[in-house]
């Protein structure tokens, strides 16, 4: 190959010496092909390999990379070998002794892949946001549990937030958005999402998408734009690619021990807290500095929040249950063979009549089980009270302290009837209240008149209301000026005058 000083060298004698190609390629003893090409080009001379050098370590394997990397085509994009899983295998299955680095080469000149490459963004401040589902791992009340991470990230200042439920299911799709607005106090104009079947009923050709009715409601009560990535590119989604990762490695390492999702999440709002005093690579604000100025051109939250939920119509079964989700709730007995509708929040269940909500729930996940409320049998119960022993909604009754101690003193002071006016008392508390029906049975106790009848006198005699005793004593000092009533006589003489009397 000749070298630059060579070439400075033909170029002199051409240019200044005014040599001739054919009296410099006989002086130099060089092809004129190659005299033209260094009158032509003065730049420094680049070594091109024409045959590929052998590679002695990694070349008796590169027929069975190719052949990994062929068979990865039909896989899953997520399940697919990376330069590091092909060089374990190499490892393991073919006793391999070359360095991961020698892999990572070759695997890169195999595998020349144009969809990891990226198109450098930029949003102007409200514009934009992208959301996704990751997940993570947690020791929840000691068991190691699997939850899904709703994540969704403001583009221009990289502002995160992140939520996590038991499901991925549309209620906690939408009740994710709920929070995140409220998190980023506004509404990006538009959200870029995978195809996510909560939101997208159907795939068409390009940019076509048959959304479901749901998200078509949620976007329209809070009137932002939707956006969905083409299929199989996970990298038009990247900035939110990027969160559940950070978010994984960053919120959940080391996995986290926690009671429940309450307090899982309000272990991440924590964290999400402390975001804003971090910088972004190559930004110069902080993410907080950043969202102070994007959100005051954020889309203004609604007066209202979005209902995030999923409807149902039900009815309910003998034992006045309706079921959803493979699980059981209780509804009053009084609404057995009523239509019904249940509402499936994320983390409770309202069941209907009409417009009226008639049972609430907490929504139950995993394993099949039954929710009951006590109050939903009481009719029943009434009724025969010798079931009060074995009813289902009664063994799975948490009963307060309070409840306890008042069935304890009835069961001692009415002989074999202590049921009965146990019954009679939670009747009451239907109609009043639970707090007001624990305020008279604190007061009943204190007095030593532990029956239905006193209940209903102190419910009933301050108009639902309890009040304590002492605290309008005070009302006895007052002097009250009857008015007199014999001023009224005087009008007599003018009736009689009038022939009325």
């Amino acid at each position: 190959m000749i070298q630059v000083d060579e070439k400075e060298n033909i170029r002199r004698l051409y240019f200044i010496k005014r040599h001739s190609i054919r009296e410099i390629s006989v002086e130099l003893r060089r092809s004129r092909q190659t005299i033209r090409k260094a009158i032509n080009d003065a730049s420094v001379p680049q070594y091109h390999l024409t045959v590929a050098k052998p590679s002695p370590v990694m070349g008796p394997y590169l027929d069975i990379v190719k052949g990994w990397l062929e068979t990865d085509k039909s896989q899953p994009v997520k399940q697919r070998h990376t330069a590091h899983r092909i060089y374990k295998r190499l490892v393991d299955e073919h006793e391999f002794t070359g360095a991961e680095r020698t892999v990572r080469e070759h695997v890169g000149k195999l595998r020349p892949n144009f969809n990891e490459m990226s198109i450098p963004l930029e949003f102007d401040p409200g514009a934009d946001a992208q959301c996704d589902w990751g997940e993570a791992q947690v020791s929840m009340a000691g068991v190691l549990t699997t939850v899904r991470v709703f994540c969704m990230k403001l583009s221009y200042s990289g502002k995160p937030f992140v939520t996590s439920f038991p499901t991925e299911r549309q209620e906690a799709f939408f009740e994710g958005h709920r929070q995140a607005f409220g998190w980023f106090e506004g509404v990006p104009g538009r959200i870029s999402y995978d195809n996510m079947t909560t939101a997208v009923r159907k795939v068409l050709r390009g940019r076509n998408r048959i959304e479901q009715n749901g998200f078509i409601a949620l976007r329209s009560h809070y009137l932002f734009e939707s956006h969905f990535s083409t299929p199989a590119h996970p990298q038009e989604q990247g900035r939110v690619e990027n969160l559940v990762g950070y978010m994984r490695r960053n919120y959940f390492v080391p996995v986290p021990e926690v009671a429940s999702f309450e307090e899982l999440n309000q272990m991440l709002l924590k964290r999400l807290q402390e975001e804003d005093g971090r910088t972004v690579d190559g930004q110069e604000k902080t993410i907080g500095a950043a969202w102070q100025q994007e959100k005051e051109r954020l889309l203004p939250l609604p007066r209202f929040p979005f209902r995030c939920c999923v409807s149902r119509p039900v009815g309910a079964n003998h034992l006045s249950l309706v079921t959803f989700d493979g699980h059981r709730y209780s509804v009053p007995v009084e609404y057995g063979f009523s239509r019904l509708t249940l509402h499936a929040y994320a983390w409770r269940i309202d069941i209907a009549c009409g417009d009226r909500v008639i049972a609430t729930h907490e929504r139950l996940y995993g394993k099949t089980a039954d929710a009951m409320e006590i109050e939903h049998y009481l009719p029943l119960l009434v009724r025969r009270p010798g079931a009060f022993p074995y009813a289902k909604p009664v063994r799975q009754w948490q009963m307060p302290a309070i409840y306890r101690q008042f069935y304890d003193a009835l069961s001692c002071n009415h002989d074999g009837h202590g049921v009965q006016e146990f019954l009679q008392v939670l009747t009451i508390g239907r109609h009043y209240g639970r707090e007001t029906l624990e305020q008279a049975m604190g007061q009943a106790l204190a007095e030593h008149r532990v029956d239905s009848e006193r209940i209903r006198q102190l419910v009933a005699g301050n108009g639902g209301a309890m009040v304590n005793p002492g605290v309008y004593d005070h009302l006895g000092q007052i002097k009250v000026i009857l008015p007199d009533l014999s001023q009224f006589d005087r009008l007599r003489p003018t009736v009689v005058a009038g022939g009325r009397e």
